[in-house]
């Protein structure tokens, strides 16, 4: 089909949130246009020109949260500001230029959506050279604490979830016209979901009568365990619906654990968004994406594990929130449950109604209805900009020997189709 749109999504695998959103922009593109949009979901780590430093640090994220997280909030910390950011953007530039100038020749998109803080700088570099545009969106995948790295005058549209991030955006100096409020984008069954609690939970296979505390769990959340212990010997009325996120030493765990209340035990599942919606609570870490998804959900949250940095603002904006509690040892997630439950659920359905406010369900619609209307669309961006983004990078480039490498293969490339088509010149 001649008109149809193409759309690049380009993520990582440094947890599962970039990808996740990656994949609900996706979805809602797909639903939205169809046949129209055609949707590559890619990730420019896995190229092997990489430095491998660089790509396996998707694979090594699990080990340094789990085994050195005052290491990981240090690093974090040290790197969130102007000067190393911008050393940061600059080394990231020279890494990624030949991956991601390759992968777009070999694409064509029509715009492209990002939801990796990385690749914003060697993209403004790739179409410097080449003195086009195509539309960069950036989506932002944590509600309230956000790296410096995510904020670049680079992309077109920054997508923000929360107005706190919107406020640290323009700190940052991406233009007030570019910064956009739409939540994370959410896988869009979590907001499409017609049937009862009741209908949910009988297709399921969970009691009726009992409510549900859906623990999801994996490699990264290191207090579930001990949490679910202190649960099971509660005496509580309550039933646990338990996902082990593809942690095979804890799902065999759970499967050896002898239950007192009634327990469902999942390794990895398909099926989150019916989960959610058939619980009551959800007991989890922190992260941007379990937070944003139970959030649209109406689904009140349990927090047992922080990660320093980007974490810890998004469990002050889901306590703060009045959408969940921050649980510090098992005692203490013991002690909310029961305040939750008791009177008939009273503070639980407050808890619920809370989290219904803050969600966002919508979000990857937005996101999807943003990309399709730039598609194709010359972006504007000021000449002042364009210029010293040229000339800093020119000199970057050089240094590196990419520039030579580039312009050589480019210039052989062009003599060889003016050979081959005579009068014709090579697109830019």
């Amino acid at each position: 089909m001649a008109d149809v749109k193409r759309v690049l999504i380009l993520t990582a695998d440094a947890g599962f949130g970039h990808r996740s959103a990656a994949n609900a922009v996706a979805a809602a593109l797909k639903e939205r246009y169809g046949d129209r949009c055609q949707v590559e979901i890619v990730n420019p780590l896995d190229d092997k020109r990489v430095p491998a430093f660089l790509r396996d640090s998707q694979s090594d994220y699990d080990k340094i949260v789990r085994e050195s997280p005052k290491l990981y909030r240090l690093g974090y910390e040290a790197s969130d500001a102007v000067v190393p950011s911008t050393l940061v953007e600059s080394a990231l530039t020279v890494m990624l230029f030949e991956a991601l100038s390759d992968l777009t020749r070999a694409h064509r998109p029509d715009v492209i959506v990002i939801a990796y803080p990385l690749y914003q700088s060697p993209l403004a570099a790739v179409y410097a050279f080449r003195r086009r545009t195509v539309p960069l969106l950036t989506i932002i995948t944590d509600l309230v604490t956000v790296h410096r790295l995510w904020f670049s005058n680079a992309a077109d549209f920054c997508l923000v979830p929360t107005t706190k991030v919107a406020d640290l955006a323009l700190e940052a100096g991406v233009a007030p016209d570019k910064v956009k409020i739409t939540g994370i984008p959410v896988d869009p069954r979590l907001g499409q979901e017609k049937r009862s609690r009741a209908e949910l939970r009988a297709e399921l296979g969970w009691r009726l009568d009992w409510p549900v505390a859906l623990a999801v769990g994996s490699k990264r959340v290191e207090h579930l365990p001990d949490t679910l212990r202190a649960l099971n010997h509660s005496g509580l009325h309550l039933q646990l619906a338990v996902v082990a996120g593809g942690d095979e030493s804890l799902y065999r765990e759970l499967q050896a654990t002898e239950w007192h209340l009634p327990t469902y035990v999942y390794n990895f599942v398909t099926d989150l968004p019916v989960m959610m919606h058939a619980a009551d609570l959800l007991i989890g870490k922190a992260g941007g994406l379990i937070v944003t998804e139970a959030l649209a959900c109406g689904l009140p949250l349990l927090l047992i594990d922080v990660l320093p940095g980007q974490e810890t603002g998004n469990a002050a904006y889901v306590v703060e929130g009045g959408a969940g509690e921050l649980a510090a040892t098992p005692l203490d997630a013991l002690e909310s449950v029961y305040h939750w439950l008791d009177r008939d659920g009273r503070l639980l359905a407050e808890r619920a109604r809370n989290a219904g406010q803050l969600g966002r369900p919508q979000a990857a619609f937005e996101i999807a209805d943003l990309a399709w209307t730039v598609a194709g669309q010359r972006p504007h961006k000021s000449v002042l900009w364009q210029d010293q983004t040229q000339r800093r990078l020119a000199l970057l480039l050089r240094r590196s020997g990419l520039w030579g490498h580039k312009q050589q293969r480019s210039e052989t490339s062009r003599e060889q189709k003016r050979r081959k088509h005579p009068g014709a010149e090579a697109p830019g």
